[in-house]
């Protein structure tokens, strides 16, 4: 009798006696594919919450805590574990460095090859939302409970600023060496003109507005994202905001410069520009509709590269789009 029938027969009779089919008899299991999808870089479940690039590297972080590098700008990426953490921001520092913050108080720093990682843990923010540096390469850190966090020396040490409001710190730029903004919850709004030795509340931005992303391009130039894709201006350093149109009507996770040229993405698989007064779809091949939740600029490639859920990283060229387009660059607004 051959083999198959044997087990075919044994199976038959021992399921018929109560009893249980011998190992033997199961046809064993094809792990190939699992072991290949393991190997890849970028995996299925990696969900990229945050990109960054010192024009020579690109940094992507993952939910998962995978720290994902591309050497040659986004075409391949090798992948490295930081354990116990779960990435929400990530910087390039004036030194080339990178800095990266996650959900569980650490903030990590690495080499200008996004290699070598190492972290530190802070107290405050309780629970860090976003991350940046610089042009001192000081490294500043803000999150719930309004609270500040800024170390001179490489995390040694750190001075926590409370912005006295129970709200949480979206965002935190030094536009210059002195000149800064935080925002968050609430349309709340601080600046320092003393490099962040001192904060001052400013008029909250209208109706409560809550910013998923902001950008300052100058001391007086800036822009904040937000609920049901709302879009905010400001030529006045914050002190007076107007409602800019969102030809997509989708909210907008991460603002950034391209090029010269403000550009967001966001839910939908949407990437915008501005143009004009008006942000507009930004057209690309086979766009998947899922959230896009970070973004950084390659500027000598003329593309930016997107990230997201399932494994999503994409490199989308972006020259034909603003050949076709009549906007002028940001000098012009």
């Amino acid at each position: 009798m051959k083999k198959r029938s044997m087990c075919s027969a044994l199976g038959a009779a021992f399921v018929a006696a109560g009893g249980l089919l011998l190992a033997g008899c199961t046809a064993q299991a094809d792990l190939s594919a699992v072991a290949a999808e393991a190997a890849r870089p970028v995996q299925r479940y990696d969900t990229t919450q945050a990109l960054a690039s010192n024009g020579k590297v690109v940094v992507a972080g993952t939910q998962s805590g995978a720290v994902l590098v591309s050497a040659d700008n986004g075409r391949s990426w090798k992948r490295e574990m930081l354990g116990g953490s779960s990435l929400i921001g990530i910087a390039a520092c004036p030194d080339g460095r990178f800095i990266a913050v996650d959900f569980f108080r650490k903030v990590w720093s690495s080499d200008a090859a996004g290699s070598a990682w190492k972290s530190v843990s802070i107290e405050k923010p309780r629970t860090p939302l976003t991350i940046s540096c610089d042009a001192k390469g000081r490294w500043w850190v803000a999150g719930t409970g309004a609270t500040l966090s800024m170390s001179a020396d490489g995390g040694a040490n750190w001075t926590v600023t409370d912005l006295a409001e129970d709200a949480q710190l979206t965002g935190i730029q030094m536009v210059d060496d002195t000149l800064g903004y935080a925002t968050g919850e609430f349309g709340v709004i601080a600046q320092t003109k003393d490099g962040g030795a001192s904060w001052t509340r400013l008029s909250p931005l209208p109706d409560e507005f809550y910013p998923y992303a902001t950008l300052f391009v100058s001391g007086a130039r800036g822009w904040a994202s937000g609920i049901a894709g709302q879009i905010l201006h400001t030529t006045d350093g914050g002190q007076t905001w107007t409602r800019q149109t969102n030809a997509s009507r989708a909210p907008l996770y991460r603002l950034f410069l391209h090029e010269g040229v403000p550009h967001g993405v966001g839910a939908g698989g949407v990437v915008a520009r501005l143009e004009g007064d008006t942000w507009r779809n930004l057209p690309y091949p086979d766009a998947a509709p899922v959230f896009l939740g970070a973004a950084v600029s390659l500027p000598e490639q003329h593309a930016i590269i997107v990230g997201g859920p399932g494994g999503l990283l994409r490199v989308i060229g972006t020259q034909a789009a603003q050949a076709s387009s009549a906007s002028p660059a940001l000098a012009a607004h």
